[in-house]
Formats: structure tokens, sequence, C-alpha cells
């Protein structure tokens, strides 16, 4: 059972933000297991990479967030957890908020699922949303409004990572993001522990998605009013997030 965070949104933005995210999110079954699918266009939901609060500190929550956005007259759509983090809270790779490169991009080699190369980016730049094979993506020379690294990438050019195994016995929580061939932001987390391989498979076969980057496994966390998930477990880096103004403000 999920543990509820009691945020105080305003009912006309709950309602809202529900509605949306009703439109948004929903259920996928893939090779008998179940996720939750949450589907965004860049060109029209303003889907943003957040770390830091008004206080300097890292959200480490949807709650904090929640709570920022609502003093700047915004609500929460939508929130995953956004690639993974050292013990401060603060992003193991590249981190760009608003533009500005918050930490540079990793290209080391090391062990753990970041740096099972290859790794790669999610971006947002000017409307549109992009995954890249990290080293693909310091060659296009992109110059990102948000974006935030992880690992490892779960499709490259509609290819699963070569060190996916079909009967891999290692099985967790995951959750990752794609980006479809009609440009819409696919963010997934499973409903039940599943392999590498399955969660890859997922994007490509069934969700369209050319590239897709994990994000991280036992931390998955999700906001997602329409699907009764307020995940407040873990503490987290980076958050991505969809927002949305309230109206009347």
């Amino acid at each position: 059972m999920f543990r509820y965070l009691s945020i105080g949104l305003a009912m006309t933005a709950f309602a809202s933000s529900a509605d949306a995210a009703a439109a948004a999110c929903r259920k996928v079954m893939h090779l008998t297991q179940a996720y939750a699918v949450c589907s965004f266009d860049p060109a029209v939901s303003d889907i943003r990479v957040f770390h830091r609060g008004r206080d300097g500190l890292p959200y480490a929550g949807f709650e904090k967030l929640s709570r920022d956005l609502r003093q700047e007259g915004e609500y929460l759509e939508f929130a995953m957890n956004g690639g993974m983090y050292e013990s401060d809270l603060t992003s193991v790779g590249l981190l760009v908020i608003d533009g500005i490169e918050r930490k540079p991009i990793d290209r080391d080699k090391s062990w753990g699922n970041f740096y099972l190369k290859p790794n790669g980016v999610f971006f947002l730049q000017g409307g549109r949303a992009g995954v890249m094979e990290t080293e693909a993506y310091v060659a296009a020379g992109i110059k990102p409004d948000f974006a935030t690294q992880s690992g490892p990438m779960l499709v490259i050019d509609s290819t699963l990572h070569p060190a996916f195994l079909p009967q891999s016995d290692s099985l967790q929580i995951r959750n990752g993001v794609g980006v479809a061939r009609d440009g819409k932001a696919v963010f997934v987390i499973s409903l039940e522990p599943v392999r590498f391989h399955d969660f890859a498979t997922l994007f490509r076969d069934q969700l369209d998605c050319v590239n897709a980057l994990f994000l991280d496994g036992s931390i998955s966390s999700l906001f997602a009013p329409s699907m009764n998930r307020y995940d407040n477990t873990h503490p987290m880096g980076p958050i991505i997030a969809v927002t949305k103004k309230i109206a009347g403000l």
C-alpha cells in the first residue's frame, strides 16, 4: 500500500489536476506485468526538471515541490523521480535547470547502473523532449532548457541495451522515460518488480519509443492524482514534473 502525502491542494486546482492526469496516465499490461504510463506533449505541457526549492535545499520529495509551486500560482499535475543522486541528494551526472548547468555531464567509467554504458540524457529544449545516449548528446552540442543524466539507456535507436538478459532474475520496481515517435515524453513506473529486458521492450514494442532511459530502481516514486499515487517513501534528487497555472490567478 502506498503512503499518501497531505499536501492541501485547493479543491478546484486538485480537481483540474486530476482530470488532466486522468487523460495523461493509464495502466498498461506488458508480458503479464503492470505499469503506470503517463504521456505528455512537451509542446503544450509545462515539463521541467526541479531540484532545489526556494530555500536553496533539495526538494527531496513531491510535497515540498508542491508547496513552492502553489506560492508561484501553479499546481503539480504529475511528477516522478528524475535521475540518480548522491547521499546529499545532488545529481550523479548532468543537471540543467532553466538553461543553467548545475552539474556537468559525467562520462567516467565506474560501477552501478548509472555507469552501465551506454547511459544517457533526458532533455527539454524549446518545446520538444529528447532522450540521447551520452556521447551522442555531447557530440550534438545541445543547449537544453532542462536536462538530467541517468543510466543505463533502455533503448538506443530501437535496439535494446546489450547487457539486458531476457531471463535475468534481477527483478525491481523500475521507472524510466522515453520519447515516442509522435514527440510525446512517456514516463513509466512498474507496478511490480520487473527485469531490465522486459522494461525496455515495453518502451520499444508497445510505447513506440526509439530511445528510452532508465531513471532509477527501488526508490522509484510517482505523483499521479488520477492513479491515487502520492508516493512519499524515499528521498529524491532531481524531480521531473508537469505543472499548470492555477485557474483564475
